[in-house]
């Protein structure tokens, strides 16, 4: 476990706002997780460069919030964990594109996108994550996904630097993309003119049937698994008679089977303990492995402090 003394040189100089052994339950979609070490959140993209090259200087772990594909364990997240919520601009460019900090909302992007007249967005109406979460997972639905209007990424990269990408240099796949290494701190987005009633329209429409179909006012961390080849998988775990299967707090969605959501006191041991046992019944049923499309990190047990026990 780091202390607070071990970020004394990565946080010299660095403006934004710094917690230590901060619970990362109140930060995630899903309600659960244990503290990190240091929780921080820049100012502004200089910022953001700062913390990524001195961190890596020091070979301090520093891992980035933003989607809601994330579940962190009980015992927390070693290092530097980075909110990047205060880089939340848009802004307009000639054309029908879109500029968007990392940090900005997706509900936040569609909004402004529809007040420029600007489709291409609904697809994402009610997924809650930032913009750079939705990059980095390629974040999708059944309309659409990141790529199809994704034309550039901006990247703070590990010796300091700012790097932009073109989508078109980029390997896509279902739920990921080959990134350089380093943070997003920004993406450009190609969108089409459209008038600003079709485009409401059209979200509205869809946000309505995920209402329907989709546990949105539970904490959840969206789609559980990956769907496999010529298969759904919430069908799968349906089938499978797993809905309303409960470990602890932990739940698969009596509304749709590819969601676990938290009723209210859900530990990620739960939701660990709920995940392995889904997979194993679907498997000894149909044969078909599960993959996980949620990104699991951190500790299983509480870190134990230096100079104690």
């Amino acid at each position: 476990m780091y202390e607070r003394d071990d970020f004394t040189t990565i946080l010299a100089g660095f403006r934004g706002g710094v917690e230590f052994d901060a619970p990362l339950d109140a930060v995630t979609s899903l309600r659960i997780g244990g503290p990190a070490d240091a929780l921080v959140t820049p100012a502004d993209v200089d910022d953001v460069c700062h913390l990524v090259r001195r961190a890596a200087a020091a070979r301090v772990p520093l891992m980035t919030l933003g989607g809601t594909n994330l579940l962190v364990k009980d015992g927390g997240v070693r290092g530097v964990v980075m909110r990047l919520s205060r880089l939340d601009a848009m802004t307009r460019e000639e054309g029908a594109c879109v500029c968007a900090e990392a940090g900005a909302r997706m509900p936040a992007l569609m909004g402004f996108a529809a007040s420029q007249n600007l489709s291409g967005l609904e697809w994402a109406a009610g997924i809650p994550g930032t913009v750079g979460g939705a990059v980095v997972m390629n974040a999708g639905t059944r309309l659409g996904e990141m790529r199809d209007c994704l034309d550039a990424v901006r990247l703070a990269t590990p010796d300091g630097g700012l790097v932009t990408r073109a989508a078109a240099d980029l390997s896509f796949a279902y739920r990921h993309v080959d990134l350089p290494a380093g943070v997003v701190v920004g993406a450009r987005l190609q969108l089409v003119p459209a008038s600003r009633t079709h485009i409401e329209t059209r979200a509205k429409d869809y946000l309505q049937y995920r209402k329907q179909t989709q546990p949105l006012s539970q904490p959840n961390a969206g789609s559980v698994f990956k769907n496999p080849p010529q298969a759904a998988a919430g069908r799968l775990i349906e089938d499978a008679g797993l809905k309303g299967c409960r470990v602890g707090d932990a739940q698969v969605s009596p509304r749709h089977a590819n969601f676990l959501v938290n009723l209210g006191r859900a530990r990620a041991a739960d939701m660990l303990e709920l995940i392995d046992k889904i997979q194993r019944d679907v498997f000894r049923r149909t044969g078909v492995r599960l993959e996980l499309e949620w990104r699991v990190v951190g500790d299983d047990d509480a870190p134990r402090r230096r100079g104690t026990g």
